[in-house]
């Protein structure tokens, strides 16, 4: 069963990270493949929240501050992918990241849509 669950803009990660959320997060924990770019090494991790505008990645080797990567993410079998910047590190927890600019109608599209889904269960 897919399930997401509404967490009203909570603040997640290490006491340093005290920045206000600028969008709801949302907890959702789904697979998620991260290739780094432009070398384009890959690592398997896991998302456990999202946002328009960004996610949490739990992974013991988070890649460095600043980084460029590409990120794709599946929930009940829809793809989200998208580029991004690391712009937040916990060593040896994960990272978070902050997807480029303007995503494209088709990927804005898939992350309404579960968004959609989370309201349902608040």
């Amino acid at each position: 069963m897919c399930r997401i669950s509404d967490t009203s803009g909570e603040l997640t990660g290490s006491d340093n990270m005290n920045e206000r959320r600028r969008t709801s997060r949302f907890t959702l924990i789904v697979a998620a493949e991260v290739a780094e770019l432009p070398r384009g090494s890959k690592l398997h991790t896991r998302c456990t929240d999202l946002s328009a505008t960004g996610c949490y990645l739990d992974t013991l080797h988070p890649l460095a501050l600043g980084k460029s990567i590409r990120v794709k993410l599946v929930h009940c079998n829809e793809w989200f992918e998208a580029t991004a910047k690391v712009v937040f590190v916990s060593p040896g927890l994960g990272m978070g990241i902050e997807f480029d600019g303007d995503l494209p109608e088709s990927q804005r599209a898939i992350l309404d849509g579960w968004f959609k889904e989370a309201e349902k269960l608040v």
